[in-house]
């Protein structure tokens, strides 16, 4: 179905974004190929072809940017004429497929570190390489859990139904 998110320009704008990557890949699911998703993939095509001439022409290799968040970070701060202190966490954190690069490594030590019998340094390290991929993925962190006001007297002994749901204690409690 046609609609929101689901228009051409869309699309084209969406598999634009997996296209800075050199790995980037856009997978759709449909039941059908719709109008849309057609015209979006025969203007992705084009300008694939068109970008691909120009890179042959001029000798380019596409590369992804490798860049740590870090660098980043210090080079926005600087043009802002703000400094920022960066924690050592910080330095760990990279981009693309220098993030994949950095988590198959991670994944490397914890085997290592399991066949070893350090679980506790494999365990650190398991949980730091699910931080980064649910980072990577953009997904929320740990989510707050509301605090508890007060539990329900249903189903405890003394306790005994009323109309309406309402419940009558025993002995006055």
């Amino acid at each position: 179905k046609e609609g929101f998110l689901r228009s051409e320009t869309s699309l084209v704008q969406t598999i634009g974004r997996a296209a800075r990557n050199v790995d980037g890949r856009v997978i759709l699911y449909a039941d059908r190929i719709t109008g849309s998703m057609e015209r979006a993939m025969a203007e992705t095509d084009r300008r694939r072809e068109k970008q691909r001439a120009f890179n042959e022409e001029h000798g380019i290799t596409p590369q992804t940017i490798k860049r740590r968040i870090a660098d980043i970070v210090a080079d926005t701060a600087s043009r802002d004429g703000v400094l920022v202190e960066i924690d050592a966490e910080g330095e760990n954190n990279l981009v693309g497929h220098n993030l994949r690069a950095y988590i198959e490594e991670l994944e490397g030590k914890m085997r290592a570190a399991a066949a070893d019998l350090e679980f506790e340094e494999a365990g650190r390290l398991r949980d730091e390489i699910r931080r980064l991929e649910a980072d990577e993925l953009g997904l929320p962190g740990e989510p707050s859990k509301a605090p508890r006001v007060g539990r329900s007297n249903e189903g405890k002994p003394g306790t005994r139904k009323l109309r309406y749901g309402k419940t009558q204690r025993k002995w006055g409690r």
